[in-house]
């Protein structure tokens, strides 16, 4: 993939879950603010952050969240970014991660 076809497919993914997570924030206690291709999780009790961004480089979509670090691999099959060991989508890691977080099933 190249570097056009990443930016595009990233951007779209993490506008996807941006999207997401704003509605899930109308229902559980988060906020998340999308700004320059990077999408933060807030969560304030304790005041924690998550961090989804693009990784251009290696073209992957990293996932920082719980003390835990996640690399997400385009799937030209699934036609989403996942994570390699378990197959698991984008927007499935950050809401497992977000359901671990806030102690209740959040769905994305």
């Amino acid at each position: 993939m190249d570097e056009q076809e990443f930016r595009l497919r990233a951007d779209q993914a993490m506008e996807d879950l941006h999207r997401r997570l704003s509605a899930a924030g109308d229902h559980h206690d988060l906020e998340s603010d999308f700004n320059a291709g990077t999408l933060v999780v807030e969560f304030e009790d304790p005041p924690v952050k998550f961090v989804v961004s693009p990784n251009m480089p290696v073209r992957q979509i990293w996932v920082s969240a719980n003390l835990r670090s996640f690399k997400l691999d385009w799937n030209p099959a699934q036609n989403a970014f996942v994570l390699p060991d378990t197959g698991q989508t984008l927007a499935a890691v950050v809401a497992e991660a977000v359901s671990e977080k806030l102690g209740e099933q959040v769905s994305l």
